[in-house]
């Protein structure tokens, strides 16, 4: 009967189409994930993978196994959270994502918690200006900022946040306030290129009317806060998160624009597998879930 860890590291292996790779998330050589595959193949009679030196591929029993496979090791980890709840710490490793400023702002001051809670978790925390691959890419779960979340993926909403359109005083007195999203296209807008946001494309509700513009500019950039820095300084317009400036707003740095216009932008935590498969990926999200509704509340009170 082949051993469960070797499923563990075929599917791992199987999901990355690299060994080094797979040996990463298991914390592990790839001297070991290499034995490991080469034993399941002797017990299972099958050749599980096409292997070249880049990378390798799943053959045809390999990705049947594959399929068993992630069924009878979710089964188990079903299992095993099911009879842990309430009676042991989660532990292990988890790989958690997020972008550049609400990760380091928000969601990093967050975790620094949970890891102090429960010192048996082994965090790593990394921060993008893209779209992660969670899946191909290894990680437990991306906290990502709005609402447009693939099928395939299974999230929950942690927060509530919309992005408003706001300037410095200063610039509008320059250039006088738009009364009208149309009247946006003559005005310096702050464009950002943040992970899967479409590049000068807004779209903003008024209600139940979506309307959709297209902005320009001379400045832009992939970070939130050099565009939040640039709205201060008097440059033009910005579409921001609440989370993001409403101390700002609170201290007059910047106004809203256009204030009945708004871009839902709710706070997810999303990952590949259900959380009942996991213990120690539901003690986070729900630890998340709290955190970042009260850090996001401190931030706009």
């Amino acid at each position: 009967m082949p051993d469960l860890v070797d499923l563990r590291v075929f599917v791992e292996t199987a999901r990355r189409a690299n060994f080094t790779r797979a040996a990463e998330a298991l914390d592990a050589s790839a001297a070991y994930v290499t034995k490991r595959i080469q034993v399941l193949e002797q017990n299972l009679g099958v050749k599980l993978f096409h292997r070249s030196t880049r990378k390798v591929v799943v053959t045809e029993e390999g990705e049947r196994i594959y399929q068993w496979a992630q069924q009878i090791l979710d089964a188990v980890d079903g299992m095993v959270a099911e009879v842990s709840v309430g009676r042991a710490e989660p532990r292990g490793a988890l790989r958690i994502c997020s972008s550049f400023g609400f990760g380091r702002n928000i969601v990093a001051p967050a975790i620094s918690q949970l890891s102090a809670r429960y010192p048996q978790l082994k965090i790593r925390f990394e921060v993008f200006d893209r779209l992660v691959d969670i899946t191909n890419e290894g990680f437990d779960l991306d906290v990502r900022v709005g609402d447009e979340i693939a099928p395939h993926l299974i999230a929950r909403r942690l927060a509530p946040n919309h992005r408003v359109l706001c300037a410095a005083p200063g610039y509008l007195a320059r250039r006088g306030t738009p009364r009208t999203l149309g009247e946006l296209a003559s005005h310096d807008c702050l464009i950002i290129k943040e992970r899967d946001h479409p590049f000068g494309v807004w779209r903003l509700r008024d209600g139940t009317r979506e309307e959709v513009i297209k902005v320009t500019g001379p400045l832009s950039s992939n970070n939130g806060e050099v565009v939040v820095q640039w709205a201060v300084g008097g440059r033009g317009i910005a579409l921001r998160s609440m989370w993001d400036i409403a101390p700002l707003l609170e201290s007059g740095k910047l106004v809203r624009v256009l204030p009945e216009f708004t871009q839902e932008a709710n706070v997810w935590a999303v990952y590949p597998s259900k959380l009942g498969n996991s213990a120690k990926l539901r003690v986070c999200v729900d630890w998340l879930q709290e955190s970042l509704q009260a850090l996001i509340a401190q931030r706009q009170s």
